[in-house]
């Protein structure tokens, strides 16, 4: 009899096991993380999401692609999505027209520019005074890439607006295939379409717009004011389980990197994801930690100032929170 008790007490202490795990499927919190491009340029990111991150937090993570600052923008906004990974200037733009219900951002990624300027000579030896009178295919007006660029052409010497032609008007996404086909004599690409021009022939990769920039607070996490006001635990929950995605990055090799990040981009072959993320790894492009300190928001905007897409100063305290960031990083 007893020991016909203990099997009952056996297969109910398993059944209930069951239905806890289920419970804590119902339970898991789903949201929408749309970001700006898929690259990896964002491999901490990606880590989080193949490590199993989120789901150790709660979370249930939906991602999209919405190809361009621009867009990410309109989709928090209209709320179409929860929180939005692209370029802080986005968030500038928001609060100097006013929005009540402007964008925060709480959780810094990358601290470096993360495209790279290709060439469609394969054979040349590059300097920036080459670029005078060449036609590059550029980024959108008013957007990181495109800012940086000038940010750079500057620093040598070179008027953007005067010494060469940059093309703007192509979609973000398109450029790549627009070089391919024979426009510009240069192109603006993040990975992994950099490298894959290479690969196809079409061109050479002949500077990095992250080295030569400096460090910059290109892209970051951020969500409607409201949204964190309501959803602070949330926001906690994804800047954890981001934090351990940095944590990853900055105590694995490029090739244990590439092999964690390898679902993401199932059309990259696994030495060239090795390279691709080596470029980036070699570079310092991720920081070791999510906060946005107030002195890059401040570079972020001198560089908006010169490029003429400044309206006013933002407070830092108003468009950038480090509580979520904080904490994570003492977790």
């Amino acid at each position: 009899m007893r020991r016909k008790l203990i099997c009952v007490l056996a297969l109910f202490a398993m059944t209930a096991s069951l239905f806890a795990g289920c419970k804590g499927k119902d339970d898991m919190i789903e949201i929408t993380l749309n970001e700006v491009a898929h690259s990896v340029f964002y491999a901490p990111m990606y880590v989080a999401f193949e490590e199993g991150y989120f789901e150790d937090e709660g979370l249930k993570v939906n991602l999209v692609n919405g190809l361009g600052a621009d867009k990410t923008m309109t989709a928090v906004i209209s709320g179409e999505c929860e929180i939005g990974f692209m370029g802080s200037e986005a968030s500038i733009y928001v609060y100097n027209q006013g929005a009540e219900d402007y964008v925060i951002n709480f959780a810094q990624l990358t601290q470096r520019a993360g495209n790279f300027l290709v060439s469609r000579d394969k054979n040349e030896e590059f300097t920036w005074a080459n670029i005078k009178g060449k036609t590059v295919i550029g980024g959108r007006k008013g957007g990181m890439p495109q800012m940086v660029f000038e940010y750079i052409l500057k620093k040598q010497g070179i008027d953007p607006s005067k010494d060469l032609n940059i093309v703007q008007n192509i979609d973000f996404g398109l450029t790549s295939q627009a070089f391919a086909s024979g426009q510009g004599d240069y192109t603006i690409e993040f990975e992994p379409a950099a490298t894959a021009l290479e690969l196809e022939g079409s061109g050479k990769v002949v500077a990095s717009l992250g080295v030569e920039s400096g460090k910059v607070p290109y892209t970051a996490f951020s969500a409607k004011k409201s949204y964190i006001e309501k959803n602070p635990d949330v926001i906690q929950k994804f800047t954890n389980a981001i934090q351990r995605g940095m944590d990853y990055v900055g105590s694995h090799t490029p090739e244990e990197i590439a092999k964690t990040i390898q679902p993401q981009f199932k059309e990259t072959d696994e030495k060239t994801l090795v390279m691709l993320v080596t470029r980036y790894y070699e570079q310092d492009t991720w920081k070791d930690n999510l906060i946005f300190e107030e002195t890059s928001l401040t570079l972020l905007q001198d560089i908006l100032d010169d490029a003429g897409e400044l309206q006013k100063r933002v407070p830092y305290e108003d468009i950038v929170t480090r509580e979520y960031a904080e904490k994570a990083l003492k977790k």
